[in-house]
């Protein structure tokens, strides 16, 4: 594990979503799951993606996503979002994933990935992102 990370950076704004890892998040071993964690961040991705594109988004890749921390049951997991390019029919947006124990108010980055979303109309095909700013934040 790596030290510690500073407080995520203010630019990308509050969180997308906050939770609570629950013991139902567990493997048998008591670990919070890797996948649970990142179903939040898709999660969080495809909040921001279909607010973006104005509507319905598919998760077509996530890229770069390493452990840095663990998860513990009790930890409030924080997940920020920023989009770091929009093309005809794509966003591809950058989620960090923090936690803060219970008793505690120190963050520390657990994990982050670059996800790639297409923007897709009422027959699931892809569609153009409507304009606007390629940086509009997520809030």
């Amino acid at each position: 594990m790596t030290a510690p990370s500073p407080a995520p950076d203010a630019s990308w704004g509050p969180p997308v979503i906050r939770t609570i890892a629950m013991p139902a998040d567990t493997n048998p071993a008591g670990d919070i799951f890797g996948g649970w964690l990142m179903a939040q961040m898709d999660l969080a991705a495809g909040n921001v993606a279909a607010r973006r594109a104005r509507g319905r988004c598919a998760t077509i890749a996530v890229e770069g996503m390493t452990f840095l921390q663990q998860v513990v049951v009790g930890d409030e997991v924080s997940l920020y979002a920023h989009i770091v390019s929009v093309g005809r029919s794509s966003i591809r947006i950058q989620i960090e994933a923090w936690r803060r124990a219970r008793e505690s108010e120190e963050t520390i980055k657990v994990t982050q990935a670059l996800f790639t979303f297409v923007a897709i109309d009422e027959n699931r095909r892809p569609r153009p992102v409507p304009p606007g700013p390629a940086g509009s934040s997520p809030a």
